[in-house]
């Protein structure tokens, strides 16, 4: 079921998903499309959050997840810089025969250049006078708004995916648990000049930084294209992965692949580990890649106290 207001072209009903990255690279958009988890119309839902910005708008859509996992009930909201767009609204879908209701208020947002807001806003979505997900900083305006409790089942977040655009630098913010704070993450690729490299004296170099600080260094990238190693970001180990394969070999628009996924301490993650062949990568990278969240609530990580099946999927797409 879907609503009759005017949405951005990277969430037209006849495209290909937002995410998906044919269309990311004809459209040269940013997209951070965020999936949770919580009870919504008697049962247990993904609800998918996606802030879409090209050079012309900005686009916001939530989609619930329908009784079989594969229809979704959506609604749509287009930002429009050039004239009063619905800063301040809310909508009505019907999910399995009962009321849903998505209220907004973006009236304040502060994007400061991002795709999703920063600050002064929020998001949220009720169903049954509960408030059962509710994004933004302004919480007391939501609930003052809505009219609504909030629900006695805290949502969980279960993957992240953003599409950012750099020349060789990218960055986004992100927490692996709910009370952590935020991490800036940044990724950049150096194209060292090296007299003994046979790759006509390139020797490109991958840094990945966490608030500053470097947590993953590879070198002689041309060879270790696609590997993982692991890293201790505050309390909480994460499991890195990277395939900058298209970066190095590809044509045209292309993109760099990182996930960063929280796990439990073992033995075989208590030291840090070194960067595998690209080959056994690669498999890693597949089954991550074929993520799916609504399996996540089973993951073994929650007795560890890390976020239940969390990954952030981050595609860093190069522009000449």
């Amino acid at each position: 079921m879907h609503d009759s207001i005017a949405i951005p072209a990277c969430f037209s009903s006849g495209e290909r998903q937002a995410d998906d990255p044919a269309t990311v690279a004809r459209s040269g958009q940013s997209v951070f499309m965020s999936v949770y988890r919580t009870k919504l119309a008697g049962e247990c839902r993904l609800i998918t959050v996606t802030w879409c910005k090209n050079l012309l708008l900005h686009g916001l859509s939530v989609s619930v997840e329908g009784p079989d996992g594969d229809e979704h009930y959506r609604c749509k909201v287009e930002l429009k810089p050039w004239y009063f767009w619905r800063k301040q609204g809310s909508k009505h879908i019907t999910v399995d025969g009962r009321a849903v209701d998505i209220f907004w208020d973006l009236k304040a947002a502060k994007f400061n250049g991002e795709t999703e807001p920063r600050s002064d806003y929020y998001v949220a979505i009720v169903c049954e006078e509960e408030v059962v997900l509710l994004l933004g900083d302004l919480k007391k305006d939501a609930f003052r708004k809505t009219g609504c409790r909030p629900s006695l089942i805290e949502p969980t977040l279960v993957s992240r995916k953003e599409h950012v655009f750099g020349k060789k630098k990218f960055s986004t913010r992100v927490k692996f648990q709910e009370k952590a704070p935020l991490h800036d993450i940044s990724v950049e690729c150096n194209n060292n000049i090296n007299c003994d490299s046979n790759l006509g004296g390139f020797d490109p170099e991958l840094e990945i930084r966490v608030d500053g600080k470097r947590a993953v260094h590879v070198k002689h990238l041309h060879w270790k294209f696609r590997g993982n190693e692991f890293i201790n970001i505050s309390k909480t180990r994460v499991e890195v992965y990277w395939d900058v394969h298209d970066w190095l070999f590809g044509s045209g628009p292309r993109h760099g692949l990182f996930i960063f996924k929280p796990v439990a301490v073992t033995s075989s993650s208590a030291s840090k580990s070194t960067p595998s062949s690209p080959e056994s990568s690669a498999a890693k990278l597949a089954e991550f890649c074929s993520h799916d969240p609504s399996s996540a609530e089973n993951d073994d990580d929650n007795a560890a106290g890390v976020s239940s099946g969390f990954c952030l999927f981050l595609y860093a797409w190069k522009v000449e």
